[in-house]
């Protein structure tokens, strides 16, 4: 059985966007880099893997989910399959189809898409986001791995964008930066 793990950047209110979907103020240089690259590696798409010199097998999943706006953050730069090593899915209620053939299309309920999806064999499903599908999703997350940017923003997107139940997480890990980025691992006790 497969985890579904919610990896996600955000500020220290907990907002992973600006309103607009931008994302511009997350620090992209500094020590922590060089540690989410050889950790995560194959969360970083493949437009900049080549430039970053990534090479290496995917260490910890094997799937991506998105929702459409994530998505959408890609195709506005003309990236429509961000992540060919994995086995990628776009959520959505209101695309007809796919704007790539390498990433399928799920217009059926999440909920039981995923539940059936975490049964196969294989390495983690990647919740790339955003705070819809993750607040849809929350009942199948199994862990939550925040990469926490030293920025209070205010208003935005925030981690999750409905409500969901009061939930114990056992914290599992954590380290942080000189730079004052945190990233800190939890278990969902569901």
């Amino acid at each position: 059985m497969s985890k579904l793990i919610y990896l996600i950047s955000c500020t220290v209110d907990r907002f992973i966007a600006r309103k607009d979907g931008s994302f511009d103020f997350f620090l992209m240089e500094g020590e922590h880099v060089a540690d989410l690259l050889s950790t995560f590696p194959e969360t970083i798409p493949d437009h900049l893997r080549g430039m970053l010199g990534i090479t290496v097998e995917n260490q910890h999943f094997d799937s991506v989910l998105m929702g459409r706006r994530t998505y959408e953050v890609g195709v506005k730069e003309g990236i429509t399959n961000p992540y060919p090593h994995m086995k990628q899915y776009l959520f959505s209620r209101t695309l007809q189809q796919s704007p790539d053939p390498a990433v399928e299309l799920v217009s059926s309920d999440p909920a039981t898409f995923v539940q059936a999806l975490k049964q196969r064999s294989g390495k983690g499903i990647w919740l790339c986001g955003g705070g819809d599908l993750a607040t849809v999703l929350f009942p199948a997350i199994d862990e939550v791995v925040l990469k926490v940017h030293p920025f209070l923003l205010g208003s935005g997107i925030p981690l999750f964008s409905g409500k969901i139940p009061l939930t114990s997480l056992e914290f599992t890990d954590s380290k942080i930066y000189k730079n004052g980025f945190m990233l800190v691992h939890y278990q969902v006790n569901h």
